[in-house]
């Protein structure tokens, strides 16, 4: 399935920034934790930085962990309210940089806004789902296979397994793949998985037969025997129903941007 869209937003790279949005909401009352040079410490800034910095809830942080961040945000704080930090606040790239900031906040925040208020539907979750099963390839192959580094290498292979030789030996004694300890067996996998050369060429062999042609890719040669075939045996709604919801909720994300692209481009 398809990657989060919030994976790739282009303003995902400022962590605390991108956490802020989450913690804030969950803050009702926010009350002063610390004062330095006169300037306030209150807990919602250090929930946000306690959960940037520990990957959790910042109601399950340790007394430890929650000591560590106060000392962390204390010299945070110490730094900013120095004599020379108004000035260098003001030189460009700083102020770029802290606007880039809060905007990625803020358009975080919005994107979040977004998901909250236009979730997946079950009709639509089934829809995608119906859509994922009719594009799904109708067969799966069982195959084992003997990469090496030359055409000639792979060539050579071949004619010993026309005369006889065994193919599972052969992967163990000259396979440079990591499944070469195990007769090149690469188990079920359907032909989307594999490079397309090499899925290919499974595609046209009988079961139990072995390439007559080493098959290259960017791995190297293969040597590739099709053991088993079967059909594809999709997984069920309930299994892959969170992320098909994800998938839905990308899609109408990306439209929404793109609508507001399209406006933007109207305005110029």
């Amino acid at each position: 399935m398809a990657i989060s869209i919030r994976s790739r937003l282009p303003w995902a790279f400022v962590a605390c920034a991108l956490m802020a949005v989450a913690t804030l909401t969950s803050t009702v009352v926010a009350e002063t934790v610390a004062t330095v040079n006169g300037v306030a410490i209150d807990s919602s800034i250090v929930d946000i930085y306690l959960e940037s910095r520990i990957q959790k809830p910042a109601d399950q942080a340790t007394p430890e962990e929650r000591e560590t961040v106060l000392r962390e945000l204390t010299d945070i704080y110490l730094l900013t309210t120095q004599s020379n930090a108004e000035e260098l606040s003001n030189r460009p790239e700083i102020k770029a940089q802290m606007e880039l900031q809060s905007r990625a906040t803020l358009a975080q925040s919005v994107a979040t806004d977004f998901f909250a208020k236009n979730p997946a539907t079950d009709e639509e979750i089934l829809t995608e789902y119906q859509l994922q099963m009719k594009a799904a390839p109708p067969m799966q192959f069982k195959a084992r296979h003997i990469l090496v580094e030359t055409q000639a290498a792979a060539t050579d292979l071949i004619a010993q397994l026309d005369s006889g030789a065994d193919f599972v030996e052969l992967a163990q004694a000259n396979s440079t793949g990591p499944t070469g300890p195990a007769g090149g067996d690469l188990g079920w996998f359907s032909p989307e998985q594999m490079v397309k050369p090499f899925s290919d060429a499974v595609a046209v062999l009988t079961d139990g037969g072995h390439t007559s042609e080493p098959v290259q890719t960017q791995f190297g040669w293969h040597v590739i025997l099709r053991e088993e075939t079967r059909e594809n045996q999709p997984p069920t709604l309930d299994s892959v129903r969170d992320v098909l919801k994800q998938r839905v909720e990308q899609v109408k994300f990306q439209s929404y941007l793109e609508r507001l692209r399209a406006i933007y481009a109207q305005g110029d």
